[in-house]
């Protein structure tokens, strides 16, 4: 198991969300880059990086941040947030250090299309699936589907996905703990690895995943906020 840092990015700067509300924010830094730097420095394997206005617009609004940070810190990147079509994701996925690209809302909508990339980009391309009380949220957690997590989880598995990417969005950003069992329950339905996201407030939540099929959990705003060291994070899981 393994800890990705978060840098969520609105307006070219470093923010966190509550609950995914685009009205409620909080910045913590003016540049994306030494927050990427600062995360590699303590130890991150890769990083998780989101393009927020990307994912309300449905195209890649903060592009030229993203390569920023892609070409001046050298370590891993996956990459979600507005990645709609097949030269957004051509663009980010001809960097060699990305490791993977995130589908949200064109992997409820588009079936033709993420199978292509799925094809295209064999182990590159991940499904983020968003939650609202165990049923699917898009367009930047706007719209609550009438699809289940579990039910998508094992359609884009079916499709060929290579990881999904699992948030509660009542969860993220409140620093309220994450919801384990509804994780536990969506990975133990699919047979391909999954990242758990969202609510993780302190070293005893991470903690509270030990034990469970779960390759990695991202890490966001209790880390801007200080109540989790990201290398004591690191460390925490090895022994997992």
């Amino acid at each position: 198991m393994i800890i990705i840092p978060a840098i969520d990015i609105k307006d070219g700067r470093v923010v966190r969300l509550t609950q995914g509300r685009m009205d409620e924010e909080t910045v913590y830094s003016e540049s994306p880059v030494d927050v990427a730097r600062k995360w590699k420095a303590a130890g991150a394997e890769i990083i998780h990086l989101v393009d927020l206005d990307g994912a309300m617009a449905g195209n890649a609004k903060n592009f030229g941040v993203m390569r920023s940070i892609i070409e001046e810190v050298d370590i891993p990147i996956q990459i979600g947030g507005g990645i709609r079509a097949g030269d957004t994701a051509d663009k980010y996925l001809s960097f060699e250090s990305v490791k993977r690209i995130i589908i949200g809302t064109a992997a409820f909508e588009d079936e033709k299309f993420v199978k292509h990339l799925f094809e295209k980009y064999p182990g590159r391309v991940a499904v983020g699936i968003d939650a609202k009380d165990g049923f699917v949220a898009i367009k930047g957690w706007i719209t609550v589907t009438d699809m289940s997590a579990i039910e998508l989880a094992i359609k884009v598995e079916k499709l060929g996905a290579a990881y999904i990417i699992y948030t509660d969005i009542s969860r993220d950003g409140m620093l309220t703990g994450p919801n384990v069992k509804a994780t536990k329950e969506l990975a133990a339905a699919v047979s391909i690895p999954v990242i758990a996201s969202g609510g993780i407030s302190s070293i005893k939540d991470i903690e509270s995943y030990k034990g469970t099929p779960v390759e990695g959990i991202i890490v966001g705003k209790a880390l801007y906020a200080g109540k989790v060291d990201l290398k004591e994070a690191i460390e925490t899981v090895k022994g997992f």
